[in-house]
């Protein structure tokens, strides 16, 4: 088979999930209007996206007064209570949070909810976007331009010891399920190894990174490679999801649902809603790939139908 080709699935019945990644930990507040930061905006916009049509909600917090990335429980639950309240979608929380602060510190919002699913980077890798820096004179808070020129330096540590840690912490003792994020192909073969250790169980949902500077590119030729060593690697014992980053997004994720997968938006991944164009929310991200996937004859999976497909413990079970 050539790497460019891809024999398409069975599509009949097929349901796309949709998730929509809120605020992130590479973006800040001078960058966008619409990136949420306070505790109000996080709840709404996540809100709005759950109604327009995203299951999954992947959630970071943010410091309410300076919009800093931030793994405090307390800033977690200014807006999970509200959001739980006001919506079934799915609580994803992450457990990268920050590029600088410790695995403990970096789990323990997840930990104290004992939410229905976190994301987990599948490998220690250079992450970088300190080339947005130069796009930008003057910043609305001090701590900006520093952070993001000085992100040429980190190294995101997830060893097999911090992923160890994560699965029996979270997965054993709260019965979390894993987003595992995959920014490279070797991720996926980290994936595999702990899949063989006993730490994970089937159905994996596995979330392919495209377009991070220091993880694989964002061409579709290294999607349909991943696809392929990911079938290879778990057979039918996974479901998938595309994460294109910036101007990827919205042209990777139809792609991938052709391909049998499942999609991811919001402003953590991309600010933009077309070319030149910032998005208004993440509501309108949500509503963009949903035309799309709509328009090609997908059906859009509701929240209860994607607990059932990825067997999760229920929203009836987490702290919050």
């Amino acid at each position: 088979m050539k790497t460019t080709e891809y024999e398409k699935p069975d599509m009949k019945n097929k349901k796309v999930i949709i998730s929509c990644a809120i605020t992130g930990a590479i973006h800040t507040p001078t960058m966008s209007s619409a990136l949420p930061y306070t505790s109000n905006d996080i709840a709404q916009q996540a809100i709005a996206a759950a109604e327009a049509g995203a299951a999954i909600i992947h959630l970071h917090a943010r410091h309410p007064e300076t919009g800093e990335v931030s793994v405090d429980p307390e800033h977690f639950m200014r807006f999970l209570p509200r959001i739980k309240q006001s919506t079934d979608a799915v609580v994803n929380i992450t457990t990268g949070g920050s590029l600088k602060t410790s695995i403990e510190d970096r789990i323990e919002p997840a930990r104290r909810t004992s939410t229905e699913m976190c994301s987990m980077n599948m490998g220690s890798m250079n992450f970088s976007f300190h080339p947005l820096a130069d796009r930008y004179k003057k910043y609305k808070f001090d701590w900006e331009e520093d952070y993001i020129r000085k992100s040429e330096n980190y190294v995101f540590k997830n060893s097999f010891a911090d992923i160890a840690k994560v699965a029996e912490e979270l997965g054993g003792k709260h019965h979390v399920k894993f987003e595992h994020e995959c920014y490279d192909v070797g991720h996926l073969y980290n994936l595999k190894f702990c899949v063989e250790q006993g730490m994970f169980k089937a159905p994996l949902f596995i979330q392919f990174v495209l377009g991070i500077l220091g993880g694989i590119g964002s061409e579709i030729e290294n999607l349909i490679f991943m696809k392929q060593t990911a079938d290879r690697l778990f057979g039918d014992g996974y479901e998938w999801s595309v994460l294109g980053a910036g101007s990827a997004q919205m042209k990777l994720a139809p792609i991938a649902a052709e391909m049998g997968g499942n999609v991811r938006v919001g402003l953590e991944d991309s600010l933009y809603i077309d070319r030149g164009q910032l998005a208004a929310s993440n509501a309108e991200q949500v509503l963009k790939i949903r035309g799309l996937l709509e328009a090609r004859g997908f059906e859009i999976a509701t929240p209860e139908e994607t607990r059932e497909k990825l067997n999760l413990k229920g929203y009836d079970q987490v702290s919050f």
